[in-house]
């Protein structure tokens, strides 16, 4: 067993967790990150990629829309590289009261959430594919953020400040010295190999999994309800801002433009299990026809994947404990000192990803007072690496990176064409995720993640980590296989017109030309992490059991 030591152990990958293990380092605590799979693989990594502007949820809960309305501003600037500020309108179609409309403006202001009406002739010059006989609109600040940039760049701001993020690394134990916790035991899900890591603190930022991680520690009863939403990416943007209903919230409500591609969610239902969470066609027909009413014409367009990610939501004793609709989105840090008489452990939940920074201040700040420590937080002021001096992104920055940088688009190698994935990101990736499969590449730079679907840039991907030494042919084929096997969970809901016929067309090159299926693969060049993916997806029992979230990195 191998033997670690640290101040604090975050428990949890997301975007929480990536921002407390920075939050964490930043005040100079010596700091480690496990999580069982990649950063971003749950729920921050499977939602529709809304920057929220707290507009939606200025009536449901006016807490949590201030708090968004703040922290809008701050994760703009702090993970600029990672935001797109498209604005956002909210509509009352033709098929809406517009009673939810009238007190729209006045509970923004009570709210703090900038908002201005505009006329239903203004919003169709901003969008012209809306519902042409739309009622009212409203002008907020929403924006667009990608997921799982944003959280890297935390983790790299962590690891700046000499933070350990150490992914496929599942925290199996909780030791404690009667009331107090005195180290975590983890197994490397790679190698099989045990660790112990001595610490004073236990953060658990394990989302929808907090409950089972405070069990660890024997700290029973910490009650997430995983709220489960399907999200469906359709092949281009109809819309350049984020458009949402001017309605209570309900099942797909809004639409999101990010990078190439637009996102329609999304459903809410309680789910028993975080880690089974199936795409139903009744629910992949209701998002479509939530699609037509806000954009006429909207079914006749591309859906290109479907995924589902679970909410983290604290049991609310005000709803039924099936409404996740209904529940509370404000965060909640579980105090388990005060609850269970344990000293070194707190857990947080609920939350947005949107105030991800926020929750890890409150967290951190209630550690440093239980340790008698004052170190205040800076994480507000100072930009993560990747986005110190830079603007917002924008959707034509990577063509402008390929066409502008003193090379002609002849020049670059392009791996993936849907997506303008150039060779030298794909190795400069792959440098740096040593070990990594190619799963983990494609979340860094949307490998495969257009219409095709990694059709093409699959197989020359498996070829160039070969072609580099880092995988030999069996791995090669193995992490091919892999890497087809997640893209189909994602296909198999959404499977008719031209989408079909793209499945049809790549299924006639892996199969008819390729033969991925009998590619020679020895057993242990099967990668652990294969594991993890075969419980998450049900094995391939079931084709429409849950994919991490795709929408912002699709052509």
């Amino acid at each position: 067993m191998r033997t670690m030591e640290t101040d604090v152990v975050v428990i949890g990958g997301g975007s929480t967790g990536a921002g407390v293990v920075r939050d964490v380092a930043m005040r100079g605590f010596r700091a480690i990150l496990l999580d069982r799979a990649d950063m971003a693989q749950g729920t921050s990594g499977r939602y529709h990629g809304l920057l929220h502007s707290g507009g939606r949820y200025i009536a449901s809960d006016p807490e949590s829309a201030t708090e968004c309305a703040e922290e809008n501003a701050i994760v703009s600037r702090i993970n600029a590289d990672a935001v797109e500020r498209t604005g956002g309108l909210f509509v009352t179609t033709s098929a809406d009261d517009e009673e939810y409309a009238d007190l729209f403006l006045e509970r923004a202001r009570a709210a703090h959430v900038p908002a201005e009406e505009i006329s239903p002739a203004e919003a169709l010059r901003r969008e012209p594919r809306l519902d042409p006989h739309l009622k009212r609109a409203f002008a907020v600040e929403d924006g667009t953020v990608d997921g799982w940039r944003m959280t890297w760049g935390a983790a790299r701001s962590a690891i700046a400040y000499a933070a350990q993020i150490l992914t496929y690394t599942r925290a199996t134990g909780i030791q404690r010295s009667e009331d107090r916790i005195e180290a975590v035991f983890a197994r490397d899900e790679r190698t099989g190999e045990d660790i112990r890591i001595d610490c004073s603190f236990v953060l658990n930022c394990g989302g929808p999994w907090a409950g089972q991680i405070a069990a660890l520690a024997d700290c029973h009863g910490v009650e997430v309800v995983p709220g489960a939403g399907i999200m469906i990416a359709m092949n281009h943007r109809l819309s350049q801002t984020v458009i949402n209903r001017c309605i209570w919230p309900a099942d797909g409500d809004i639409l999101v433009p990010v990078h190439p591609v637009c996102i329609i969610g999304t459903t809410d239902l309680k789910a028993e299990d975080p880690d089974k969470l199936p795409i139903l066609a009744d629910q992949v027909q209701q998002m479509l026809d939530a699609g037509e009413a806000l954009i006429p014409g909207f079914r006749q367009s591309r859906a290109l994947h479907a995924w589902a990610g679970a909410r983290p939501l604290i049991k609310d004793s005000r709803v039924s404990e099936s409404d996740t609709r209904h529940m509370a989105r404000g965060m909640h840090v579980v105090d388990h000192l005060n609850r269970d008489g344990v000293d070194g452990i707190l857990t947080i939940a609920g939350g947005k990803l949107t105030t991800y920074r926020l929750m890890a201040e409150r967290i951190v700040d209630i550690m440093c007072q239980q340790m008698g420590e004052d170190r205040p937080c800076r994480t507000a002021e100072e930009a993560v690496p990747e986005a110190e001096g830079k603007s917002n992104y924008y959707i034509g920055h990577r063509l402008d990176e390929v066409e502008h940088h003193g090379k002609s688009p002849s020049s670059e190698e392009i791996i993936c064409e849907c997506e303008l994935v150039t060779r030298e990101m794909l190795e400069r990736t792959m440098d740096a995720l040593p070990g990594g499969q190619l799963d983990d590449v494609r979340r860094q730079i949307r490998l495969g993640m257009g219409p095709c679907q990694g059709g093409f840039c699959s197989q020359r991907s498996a070829g160039i980590a070969h072609e580099r030494g880092d995988i030999d042919a069996p791995r090669a084929n193995e992490l091919l296989r892999l890497f087809l096997k997640n893209r189909w969970i994602g296909l198999w809901p959404i499977l008719f017109g031209k989408q079909a016929r793209q499945a049809a067309l790549d299924n006639w090159i892996h199969e008819g030309t390729l033969d991925v299926e009998h590619l020679p693969t020895a057993p242990d060049a099967v990668p652990r992490e294969c594991e993890y993916w075969d419980a998450l997806e049900g094995k391939e029992e079931n084709p429409t059991a849950v994919e991490e979230k795709e929408g912002h990195t699709h052509a």
